[in-house]
Order: C-alpha cells, then structure tokens, then sequence
C-alpha cells in the first residue's frame, strides 16, 4: 500500500462520469489504499472481491460513524443533533441495529413487495402516460425519480405532494462532492427535515392508519421499542433510503442499454431476462459509489495491510464488483451472467433491507420503458449526460428521444 493517499477526483467531471478506469487501476496496484474520499475524508478503501466480502461481515468493523477517530465525519453532520440523525439502522450495531431491523422488516418481506407489483405498474403507466404523446422525456425526472419516491411515500403515509421538499432536504444532507458539505446548508436542511417528520408524526399519532408510519409510532408510543430520535431517524432514512438508490438503478440501467446497444436489442427480444440484468446493472455501474463505510473498532489486518483503530474503511463494492478473480470479463455488460453475487446490495446483517422492493420496481419501471417507448435513443450523447457526485452514482438527467404514441 502506498504511504501518500491517493486522490478521488470529484472536481474532475471526468472521474465523476467514468470513475472505473481509475477504480480498475487501484484494483490492480493494491488491496487496500489510503484515499481521499468525498468531502476531503480519509479512508482505507478495500478494492478486491473477498477482501470486500470478508469485511461486510467482519463485526470488528462498525457501522457507527461515532467509532471512527477522523471528527469531520461528525462535523459534517448537523451540529445540534448528531445523536438524532445516527439513531438507524444503517449507522448502529447489534444489539440495536437487530431491534430496530425488526421493527421494520416486515414491511419489506418478499410477500408484502410482490402485493405491491400492482401499484408499482400503475404508478409507472401513469407516470408515461404523462409523457408518451411527446416523444421526449426526461426519464429521472418524469420515471426514475417520481417513482419510488410515490412508492415510499404511500408504504410510510406520506403525502406525496411533498416529495420535492424531503428530496431537496436529502439531498443537501447527503450528496458529497471533492469539498467539506456546508455547514450552514447542512444545519438547515436537517433542521427542515427533522420539523416535516416530527410534523409527520403529530398527524399520524392523531389520526393512525394501516401503514408503516402508524405501526413504527405504536412501537414506540404503545410498546416503548424505539425513543424518539430512533424513530425520527428511522423515518428519515425509509424516505432518503427509499428513493436514492433506487432513481439511480433505474436512471442508470435506462443509461447502459441505451450505451450497449447490443445488450438492448438482447433485452428487446427476451424481456424474460429482466430480472439478471437488473443484478448486471447493479454490478456494472451500481448506485453506490465507491462503496460502503465501516470504522474499524480495534486494530486490524485488511489483505496484510494494518488498519489502525478508529480508521474509516471504504469497501469499495464498485471496484469489487469489477474484480476479474470473481467475475469473468468484468468490464463487458452481460445481462445473461449468471453468476452474479454482486456487493452492490451490501451483505451481512446490513445486507439492504429494500432490496426486494428496489429490485421490483427496476423491473417495472424498465421493463414498461421498453415495451411503451419504441424507437428509444438518448437525446444527447453520453459525455454530456450529468453524473450525481460522491457516494452515490446514476445520472442526474436523462434526455430521451422515441417514436410518440396516443
């Protein structure tokens, strides 16, 4: 491992359009590297398959941003109620992390997802329907963002209308670029969010209805499961959770096929084969990236490289997932391969809880995108599409040309 970190570009539109040469380069030089991350952080990136595998399941590593010894990655979190923000699942440990999973787990069973198929299907003609008579659309903005932002809203109670505000709020509490967020815009943006929550949960304490917003209220006002700050954090991160990810695995898999056209007549012509391109997208060019952070809660060895306590470690599931000791031919888009154990989802006990529903409605909504929009091409060529910054990835827009319909 090199002693001087190495640099992710995000100021470099480059890097942020196409990161895999590089990610393919750090591979190949290393396990494991020191870098600097979004927002100015270091971290220790893990970049080759079964290190990454090992690691998501290694309890020694946590999942609590307060174990790690590096304080801007708290600074960067709204200063009057860091506690409040962490108290979910994604940022806890056992035996918390199993409690709150549990309040929330079934919502997210195979059973409950597939009863949802329907209203996915008639969001999504919906949403084309709207756009079909033109021959043009944005497909983030009119389909891959509107999409499962209604899903989550109607599976928590929340009004629709209002998901401008939580995406805004999110997004200014999430997205990272090459620079330290803003502390002013971070404070703000929480503190509208933590206001249209606790909002939120005035109304449904008042009038309780038969959804998941009623139920995680019950478990903390009836059989006192959860405080206060868990369940607003909780709510928080169904509404961020339930729609970042997965605008971007369906932006970005429009994205690949309209780029590998041969994968798109394959898809055209087979449409059985939907739900393995849905794992090739997310292995090729998945919604997370670089990866998933862990805070090594001791020292440790990662491949031979000695990582101190307290460090930041990136398993790096978009490098990982390009591992040629894995996956044959990893830079070729195969919607037929089979094998496809991808680390896009995570895996272990943080192993995504709506990966079930993330995964239905990529099917539909591409699925629909293809049989009710022939003649699709992007409106602009792909180096002037514009790509989301660190840690997440899919395409901000997406222009589309096809033949209108009635």
């Amino acid at each position: 491992m090199s002693e001087r970190p190495v640099l992710l570009p995000y100021a470099d539109p480059a890097f942020v359009a196409d990161p895999f040469p590089l990610y393919r380069h750090l591979r190949e030089k290393a396990p494991v590297h020191r870098a600097v991350i979004a927002g100015g952080l270091e971290a220790w990136l893990v970049t080759r398959y079964e290190d990454g595998l090992a690691a998501l399941s290694d309890a020694r590593l946590s999942s609590d941003v307060r174990d790690a010894s590096d304080t801007r990655l708290l600074r960067q979190l709204p200063a009057a109620e860091q506690d409040a923000l962490l108290s979910n699942m994604l940022r806890s440990d056992p035996p918390d992390h199993t409690r709150l999973r549990r309040l929330v787990s079934k919502a997210f069973t195979a059973r409950r997802v597939a009863g949802l198929r329907a209203r996915v299907q008639e969001v999504t003609d919906r949403l084309l329907d709207a756009v079909v008579p033109a021959g043009r659309a944005d497909l983030v903005a009119d389909l891959a963002l509107p999409l499962p932002v209604t899903v989550i809203s109607e599976l928590l109670g929340v009004p629709v209308d209002d998901r401008y505000d939580f995406q805004r709020w999110t997004d200014r509490l999430v997205l990272r670029g090459a620079e330290p967020p803003d502390a002013a815009v971070v404070n703000e943006a929480w503190q509208h969010m933590r206001g249209y929550v606790a909002g939120l949960l005035r109304a449904k304490r008042d009038h309780p209805g038969d959804d998941l917003l009623s139920g995680l209220i019950s478990a903390r006002d009836n059989e006192q499961e959860l405080t206060e700050d868990e369940l607003i954090a909780t709510v928080f991160l169904l509404l961020a959770a339930g729609y970042l990810t997965t605008v971007n695995l369906i932006g970005g898999g429009i994205a690949l096929l309209l780029t590998h056209p041969d994968q798109l007549d394959l898809l055209r012509s087979a449409p059985d084969r939907l739900p393995g391109a849905i794992e090739e997208f997310l292995r090729y060019d998945g919604p997370v990236s670089p990866g998933i952070a862990r805070f090594a809660r001791e020292d440790l060895e990662i491949a031979g490289v000695a990582v101190p306590r307290g460090a930041t470690v990136l398993i790096a599931s978009a490098i990982a997932d390009r591992d040629p000791a894995r996956f044959p031919h990893p830079d070729r888009l195969d919607i037929t391969r089979q094998d496809n154990a991808h680390l896009a989802l995570g895996h272990g006990i943080h192993y995504c809880l709506g990966a079930p529903l993330a995964r239905l409605e990529g099917q539909i909504a591409i699925g629909t995108v293809l049989r009710r929009l022939p003649g699709l091409a992007l409106a602009v060529a792909p180096d002037e599409l514009a790509w989301r910054l660190g840690g997440l990835r899919g395409p901000q827009n997406l222009p589309v040309t096809f033949t209108p319909g009635g």
